[in-house]
């Protein structure tokens, strides 16, 4: 059987410590609102590194997630933290086996003062318009 995953990456600076401490307190209260949707989105992993600085939290799947609920967060720490600026991410769609339209990808980019999407893509969408057709092959 095939399993399909999304995986993804990104750090979103919240600016201090301060923030960053606040935004899991977000985090937590998504998290909950999420877990009373039927069903609820895959969550996302959040954490502070070293490596990364104490305000830049690192958000990231556990295997598979919802993007959409990574966005949901990014947006509510930049309302709850005035941040400005553009955040960004790219993720790929993965499939364990090789089969058709099994793979594909994208990018999404916010305006932080705004909430607003900037731009976004799917490689699978692209593929396809680029190819006339339906879907990808």
């Amino acid at each position: 059987m095939t399993d399909f995953l999304t995986r993804y990456s990104c750090l979103l600076d919240v600016g201090t410590a301060a923030n960053a401490a606040s935004a899991f307190d977000i985090y937590t209260a998504l998290i909950a609102e999420n877990g009373r949707e039927d069903p609820p989105a895959e969550p996302f992993m959040l954490s502070l590194t070293p490596e990364h600085g104490p305000a830049r939290l690192w958000l990231r799947d556990p295997g598979s997630a919802d993007q959409q609920l990574a966005i949901t967060f990014v947006t509510r720490c930049a309302e709850a933290f005035g941040l400005t600026g553009r955040c960004g991410f790219q993720w790929a769609n993965i499939a364990s086996d090789p089969v058709v339209n099994g793979f594909s990808g994208g990018a999404h980019v916010l305006d932080l003062s705004t909430g607003q999407t900037l731009e976004w893509i799917s490689t699978g969408r692209w593929l396809a318009d680029r190819l006339g057709e339906g879907g990808a092959r």
